[in-house]
């Protein structure tokens, strides 16, 4: 085959930069360490403040970096590894589950949502906001969402809403028999409220893992959470399905081994 354009496009200059810090912060730098401001690395590297913030941006999109707000630039921790296998088959809110469970309200779920349930659009369901720390920092948020029908023990005199009540929707749903689970994973970009929650500017890239729960041949919740892309890394299982398809058109996926 013949050499194609690209082929012929020398290596960006930012580029190369990434690659020499890359190596920088494994051999002179500490995890957690802050690196110096952005005047004496470019003075250090000999490239102008423009080319420097390039490859700084691209090293804390692939997690090597982490811009802590009124701390500076520091070296990131390892990803998080996080598993999306449907071996696991638990609901949420299950012993050692690593959520902590933040509020709960009940609300019309997003339509894309809701035609993953055999219910009416617009009908309201328990919406349960849980969050995932790791090192001390929220990796994750999520919305589980519940009908009403899936918990119908639930009372709305006990705890209107809040972490209690949120907690409450989880209990009921262990006295639901499990009969799997099935996950989808792609890339999206961080709403307002997701961005504030996991300290990133909105429109960040994260990863969105969306799980159905099946209980009594019907979809009984479906969980939608929104993991940092700079901070955690997805494991499969040894034989787990990958869902395949477009954003926002949940169940015209196809599957591949």
């Amino acid at each position: 085959m013949g050499t194609t354009q690209l082929e012929s496009v020398p290596e960006p200059k930012y580029w190369h930069l990434k690659t020499v810090l890359s190596e920088a912060l494994d051999s002179d730098f500490a995890v957690g360490e802050i690196l110096p401001n952005e005047r004496d690395l470019a003075a250090r590297f000999g490239v102008a403040r423009a080319t420097l913030r390039q490859a700084l941006e691209q090293l804390e999109l692939e997690g090597r970096l982490q811009r802590r707000r009124g701390v500076g630039t520091t070296v990131a921790p390892p990803r998080t590894a996080v598993s999306v296998s449907t071996a696991q088959h638990d609901w949420p809110g299950a012993p050692g589950d690593a959520w902590g469970t933040a509020d709960a309200t009940v609300a019309v779920p997003p339509v894309a949502v809701a035609r993953l349930f055999d219910t009416a659009t617009g009908e309201e369901m328990h919406t349960v906001r849980r969050t995932r720390v790791a090192h001390g920092q929220a990796v994750a948020a999520e919305l589980l969402y519940v009908p009403v029908g899936s918990v119908p023990e639930l009372s709305a005199i006990d705890v209107p809403a809040g972490p209690a009540r949120g907690r409450a929707v989880l209990r009921e749903l262990q006295r639901l028999e499990l009969e799997g689970q099935d996950r989808a994973v792609e890339l999206g970009s961080a709403r307002a409220d997701d961005a504030k929650e996991l300290d990133r500017l909105p429109g960040a890239p994260v990863l969105v893992v969306t799980t159905r729960y099946f209980s009594e041949g019907r979809t009984a919740a479906v969980s939608v959470a929104t993991y940092r892309a700079d901070t955690c890394r997805l494991t499969f299982g040894d034989s787990v399905d990958v869902e395949i398809g477009h954003p926002g058109q949940p169940g015209q996926q196809r599957r591949a081994s």
